[in-house]
């Protein structure tokens, strides 16, 4: 196996080890939050009051978009307004047309009954409703207890008589009265019925906070309304009853318009009707006193031409006045007033120019009420109708030139015709003037006669701009709370949480938990991961038994072997930071591992300070050792013991312990010991003192081939890693590498490490062992 393929692997189990330390061994932590905002979903599922949707669906009539009346209502609707679908919306949305289905519903006074969790809506199980006169003027109440007795009709607020079925009634809320309700279905609720008092621009208020209405698309002029609430018929009757309110507004805002022109009509009717029987009495006053009964056939001739003439010039001058008033409507400068009907006028660039106007100023005036002045819509539709002004007073001045000139030039055929008058005697003449003025003004009141028709017949056929597709339909099931999201999102917060709370206590955690941290900290490289076993015992390795810690060992000694140290290079040193890492462990394993591969192996105490690698061979600190050698009073084969248990393994125990132990490591011996025993054993392991408290590691890291230096999981601060950093640059340890020692087991089951196998635990001593 080559070292590119043992790193890739330790790689692997690295990431492993990694998940599992860092999610897996806090499943219960895991499942506890889950099972806590689960719960806290159910509770608020349970305490959540359901909705039902009631769907509708309802078409705009726009020409534009495929959406029009037939040919022949068309031309008997000259009041006609062009609806723009974005305009469409906000009105059907808007505070004045919801109030309407809030006084028509009695919205304002909700009836309701007390359940065992919340109280609930008593719309279809309360057998009265309540009424109020004038809900602008009623005292807000939140509970009103009532009792209706059927035998006799009466009705019982809070536990006292207030009156009777349909009457109205004073009472201290205002004037109130109680009807049947026919939405009322049997039930054995015996639960008490109670209702509430509320300001009606409130009700309005949450009523369009559940109302959503918007377009299918933007090639469409079919609309979707949807409303939820808890009582599904409720729900499909406010929907019902919100566009009976749109098309009655639309219908009556028509028939303002029809009946302005109307009255515009009437008052030029009167008038011209006035002057007519004038002339009419004038004439049969002069034909009998003047016993004038016939003219001329040249007299006929004129007035054939003059009565011709007379009759255009009076349309021009009807038209005339048609145009000083709506040049005056049009100077007004306000969006207040509805413009009439373009009565005469053949222009069609001014009819059509009208049209547009008064369709703005209607789309202004229905929004107005529902938006602010400051609507990005509203201004628009505002400078829409300041520009549109212009137009038509332009418009109309060229209007009034062109009939001002055809007129002129009519008074000049006049002219002409009047020459003809003199030559007729002078009794023939006068009645022929007194003939073309009634001729004249008869012709106008025809035509005044014709249009008021044609109003009327608007007025009449006046049809909603709207045309229901679909009425309200509620679903069969509730839509919110929607359980599945709910739920969804409450296993997402559990998870959520558990995530930061992980995150949060790594973050704040200063002890090193994963090789990769290591990594950050210092460029040294982590020869390898030993895994955290729990046992009593300390020597882990036995001779015959394959275990999965021996593994972890002998991967170990294959990465040292990739690193240099052989038979030239055989000496090893292994340190620490702080106590408790696991060094004097390590060490000791590490050498039973390769002893039992033939090695001839010492392993050497120097930690002088604290000993502890005696220990873990039963071996006493009053052996003498090391500090007997280093002042001189023993020779090295007198301090080098045979360990019993494992052949070709030796120790070197630490010996009693020194006050000037570091002095000892700098009188020259240290060096020539490890030189002369090099030469004698396969592989030297020296154990020595942490390095935070002690320098001696320093001073025998530069007699050694290779030092180690032991980081423990979940113990070692990580400043101290930045230390040894740091140290390298100015007192280095010498070839110097990491072992990341007492991590949890690799893998996501106890069991499993590495390549699939399996260790199992027998025995009284804690005998790990291989399966494959």
């Amino acid at each position: 196996m080559t070292q590119k393929n043992i790193q890739h692997t330790e790689d692997n189990e690295m990431l492993i080890s990694e998940i599992y330390m860092k999610y897996v061994i806090y499943w219960p932590l895991l499942l506890g939050l889950v099972l806590t905002t689960t719960l806290a979903g159910f509770i608020f599922i349970r305490y959540t009051t359901p909705k039902y949707e009631a769907n509708a669906t309802l078409v705009i009539k726009d020409e534009k978009k495929g959406a029009d009346d037939s040919k022949l209502i068309e031309s008997l609707n000259i009041i006609n307004t062009k609806k723009i679908i974005e305009n469409e919306t906000e009105v059907l949305q808007s505070r004045t047309l919801m109030d309407k289905v809030v006084k028509s519903l009695d919205l304002n006074a909700p009836v309701f009954i007390d359940g065992e969790i919340r109280k609930m809506s008593a719309y279809t199980i309360s057998p009265i409703k309540i009424e109020v006169l004038n809900p602008s003027t009623i005292k807000e109440s939140p509970k009103i207890y009532i009792y209706y007795k059927k035998e006799t009709g009466e009705v019982f607020l809070n536990g006292k008589k207030a009156g009777q079925i349909d009457t109205w009634i004073d009472t201290e809320y205002g004037k109130i009265k109680f009807r049947i309700n026919d939405k009322y279905v049997a039930n054995n609720n015996k639960s008490n019925i109670f209702f509430k008092l509320i300001k009606t621009r409130d009700v309005t208020k949450s009523l369009l906070s559940n109302l959503n209405i918007k377009a299918v698309n933007k090639l469409s002029s079919i609309i979707n309304i949807s409303y939820k609430d808890e009582v599904p018929e409720r729900a499909e009757e406010i929907v019902n009853t919100l566009i009976l309110m749109y098309n009655r507004s639309a219908i009556d805002e028509k028939n303002l318009m029809a009946q302005n022109t109307l009255n515009f009509v009437e008052e030029r009717l009167n008038s011209v009707s006035k002057d007519i029987d004038s002339i009419e009495r004038i004439v049969q006053s002069y034909k009998s006193g003047s016993g004038s009964i016939d003219i001329s056939s040249q007299g006929q001739y004129y007035l054939k031409n003059v009565s011709e003439n007379d009759q255009e010039l009076g349309r021009i001058n009807m038209q005339l006045g048609v145009l000083d008033q709506l040049e005056s409507n049009v100077n007004k400068n306000s969006t207040g007033g509805l413009m009439p009907a373009t009565v005469g006028i053949t222009d069609p660039n001014i009819s059509k120019l009208m049209t547009d106007l008064s369709d703005k100023e209607l789309e202004y005036e229905r929004l107005k009420k529902t938006v602010a002045e400051n609507n990005p819509i509203l201004i628009s539709l505002k400078d829409q109708i300041n520009k549109i002004r212009p137009s038509i007073a332009e418009n109309l001045s060229s209007q009034r030139q062109n009939l001002e000139a055809s007129r002129n030039k009519l008074y000049a055929t006049n002219s002409r015709y009047n020459s003809v008058l003199n030559t007729i005697p002078l009794k023939e003449r006068q009645i022929l003037e007194l003939s073309r003025d009634q001729s004249v003004k008869n012709g106008i009141y025809s035509f005044l006669l014709q249009k008021r028709e044609e109003t009327k017949l608007a007025y009449v056929s006046n049809l909603s701009d709207a045309r229901i597709i679909n009425s309200a339909l509620a679903t069969k099931f509730p839509v919110s709370p929607n359980k599945i999201l709910i739920y969804s999102l409450s296993i997402s917060i559990g998870i959520g949480l558990f995530l930061l709370i992980i995150t949060s206590k790594e973050i704040l955690n200063k002890k090193i938990l994963y090789r990769k941290e290591i990594e950050k900290l210092t460029r040294i490289p982590v020869v390898s991961e030993l895994s955290n076993i729990s046992s009593k015992e300390s020597l882990l390795i036995e001779p015959g038994k394959r275990s999965f810690i021996a593994e972890e060992y002998r991967k170990l000694n294959v990465s040292l072997a990739f690193l240099g140290i052989g038979e030239e290079k055989n000496k090893i040193l292994i340190t620490s930071g702080i106590p408790g890492e696991g060094k004097s462990l390590i060490a000791a394993n590490l050498a039973i591992s390769n002893s039992l591969s033939g090695k001839n192996v010492l392993l050497i105490d120097l930690d002088l300070h604290k000993p502890s690698l005696g220990k873990l061979f039963n071996r006493s600190n009053d052996e003498i050792g090391m500090s007997e050698y280093l002042k001189g009073l023993y020779s090295l084969n007198e301090i080098i013991s045979p360990i019993k248990s494992y052949k070709n393994l030796s120790i070197i125990t630490s010996g009693s312990i020194q006050q000037n132990a570091s002095e000892l490591l700098l009188n020259g011996k240290i060096a020539e010991c490890i030189k002369y025993l090099s030469g004698i054993f396969d592989l030297i392991i020296i154990d020595s003192a942490p390095t935070e408290m002690i320098t001696d590691a320093y001073v025998v890291s530069k007699l050694c081939d290779k030092t180690l230096f032991v980081v423990r999981h979940d113990y070692t601060p990580k400043i101290l890693i930045k230390r040894l950093s740091k140290n390298q640059s100015t007192n280095p340890l010498k070839n110097v590498s990491i072992i990341f020692n007492g991590i949890k087991t690799k893998g996501f089951y106890s069991n499993n490490y590495g390549y699939g196998y399996k260790y199992v635990y027998s025995g009284k001593n804690k005998e790990y062992y291989l399966n494959t």
